[in-house]
């Protein structure tokens, strides 16, 4: 260790060499690698108070002034973000350049061209490195030797190295022609990966992040409790967000940013640069929590644009010699999303927002994803929910076709999927909807010889011959199937959020419109309360008449115990 400085505390490690293979060697040579890749960038400090070295303050803490640092220990995150490993240095990387790795358990590595058996395999330039880096350091020993001779001829051990060097020199240059040519090869039939897409354009460039490991959402519920905690100031925000830069930077991050210029928040300039869609990480977080997180396929669509789909074909027949054609036509229409909201408003304590614990964090996160994912369920799926020009869309199932479901699971599968092959729409992808109770059902059936009569399926949803099986609450006794090929889907890909201490309320999931002298308001200032407003842009609809069809009344009978039950079989002595 060195002195103490107002920096922090210098010290010097070193990894010792052990020449037995064995585990021991393995966990230093593993170690060290870790830190040279940069794994490991941390470490603890393990350390006992001394006597007469602890203060305790007024405030109930404990300001230690004496201690004795007893261990210094290696790890991934340390809990303080300055203890780090800042300077890497090698005593024997000559040797390792001339040897090549030292793989646990073989002696003569020097002769050993391919990788130990289990040993994660090199790449082909990292072969090629590897034997230009060795092939290196041999030609320079021999250069050593050559020029230590006093004689016209070398001594015997001499000799027998120089040419020993020589033998493994033209060795690795015979290998080194079949890795390059095998480069080539690699080069000629590499494919090209394209950029993905990004969280508003297609064909954007990816962006690599290194994000703490707090639970998704989290950066997202700070952002907004900051803002309601600095009451809306922005800048206030920012520095109130400085307390969790240590797991969450983004947050004082997307703070300023929304302050910063008009260039640096421009979506076409700037904003990329500085914004880190804190608000997409929530929409990441709320998508899988609901069906339309579950369900693949849909075919997304922008909003307020027009997207053609053919109604019907053409008319086609056998022609016979000299006899006229029939002339045909195509139908097409033209769907057009326009931009709905879904918004709701989540009324919190001032101590929950100023998320005093980790458990109130979590707390905040759960409420805000809980509502907005049991609404949007609802609205997707319900077959009274009809569509209100300039408000919402209608749900998939409203008006679409529908039938009684019987107590035979299979044939009531295979009967909705006879209705998309009868009215000629592909079967690939077809997803179905269903509660958990309804999914548990499938489960529990078996065959006659005890296999599972839907294997794939569980209480969670799951897959089965192709299809995908989706559960949710909100489907109650139906059972919904769809192709989401045909179902539009628009989103704008983000939340937004505001909020208020003096706002007076309705505090009701229905609240009155218009309000009469019947309605009561509570005032969120009177009863220190803070008020966030969640809204999101989302629409769907279905592009044929005939992509969803479901069945009512659905209760599939759990299997009795012996149905359930493999058959027992016995077996003769002949």
């Amino acid at each position: 260790m060195h002195a103490p400085t107002p920096n922090g505390i210098r010290f010097d490690a070193i990894f010792p060499t052990v020449l037995e293979p064995g585990p021991l060697r393995d966990r230093i040579e593993e170690a060290w690698q870790s830190i040279k890749a940069g794994l490991i960038t941390g470490v603890s400090v393990g350390y006992r108070v001394l006597e007469g070295g602890i203060q305790i303050l007024k405030s109930g803490g404990r300001r230690f002034t004496q201690t004795e640092i007893c261990e210094v220990s290696l790890v991934t995150v340390p809990a303080n973000v300055y203890a780090t490993i800042d300077v890497i240095k090698s005593l024997d990387s000559a040797y390792l350049a001339a040897s090549g790795p030292i793989p646990s358990g073989v002696p003569d590595h020097s002769k050993v061209f391919g990788a130990p058996k289990g040993a994660k395999r090199m790449t082909t330039q990292e072969q090629i490195s590897q034997f230009e880096n060795s092939r290196a350091a041999k030609v320079a020993r021999m250069g050593t030797i050559m020029a230590d001779a006093t004689d016209a001829t070398l001594p015997d051990d001499k000799r027998e190295e120089y040419d020993g060097l020589s033998l493994e020199v033209k060795a690795i240059d015979d290998h080194l022609v079949r890795a390059r040519e095998l480069e080539k090869y690699q080069a000629a039939s590499a494919t090209r990966i394209l950029p993905g897409p990004g969280p508003r354009d297609v064909g954007s460039v990816p962006v690599v992040r290194v994000k703490s490991n707090v639970p998704l959402g989290t950066a997202f519920v700070r952002a907004a409790c900051a803002k309601l905690v600095c009451n809306g100031n922005l800048h206030e925000a920012a520095e109130y967000a400085k307390r969790w830069d240590a797991s969450t930077p983004e947050v004082s991050l997307y703070l300023k940013a929304a302050i910063a210029p008009g260039t640096s928040t421009d979506a076409t300039w700037a904003g990329p640069l500085v914004n880190p869609g804190i608000a997409n990480e929530f929409l990441e977080l709320l998508r899988p929590a609901t069906i339309l997180g579950k369900i693949p396929g849909l075919r997304t669509v922008p909003f307020n644009t027009k997207v053609p789909s053919q109604t019907a074909g053409g008319t086609y027949g056998w022609v016979g010699e000299s006899k006229p054609k029939p002339v045909t036509k195509l139908a097409f229409a033209a769907d057009t999303l326009s931009m709905t909201k879904a918004a709701g408003i989540i009324v919190l304590t001032e101590e929950l927002v100023r998320l005093s614990n980790p458990s109130a964090e979590d707390l905040v996160r759960r409420d805000m994803i809980a509502g907005i994912a049991q609404f949007l369920d609802a609205q997707f799926i319900d077959p009274a929910v009809a569509a209100v020009a300039g408000v919402n869309p209608a749900s998939i199932t409203n008006g679409a076709p529908t039938a009684a479901a019987t107590t035979n699971p299979l044939a009531d599968i295979v009967g909705l999927i006879s209705h998309f092959a009868t009215n000629n729409i592909g079967v690939d992808g077809v997803t179905f909807i269903m509660s958990a109770a309804n999914a548990l059902s499938l489960a529990f059936r078996t065959n006659l010889d005890g296999t599972p009569q839907f294997p794939g399926v569980t209480i969670n949803g799951g897959t089965y011959k192709g299809l995908t099986f989706v559960t949710s609450q909100a489907a109650g006794a139906n059972v919904i199937a769809l192709q989401p090929a045909l179902v539009l889907y628009a989103d704008d890909g983000g939340v937004t959020i505001d909020a208020s201490r003096e706002a007076s309320l309705q505090m009701d999931s229905a609240p009155a419109s218009p309000a009469d002298a019947t309605t009561v308001y509570v005032s969120l200032w009177q009863t220190n309360c803070v008020g966030l407003r969640a809204e999101r842009f989302v629409n769907w609809k279905r592009a044929n008449a005939n992509a969803v069809k479901y069945l009512t009344a659905t209760a599939w009978p759990a299997p009795s115990g012996a149905a359930a039950e493999p058959p027992t079989t016995s077996r003769a002595a002949h």
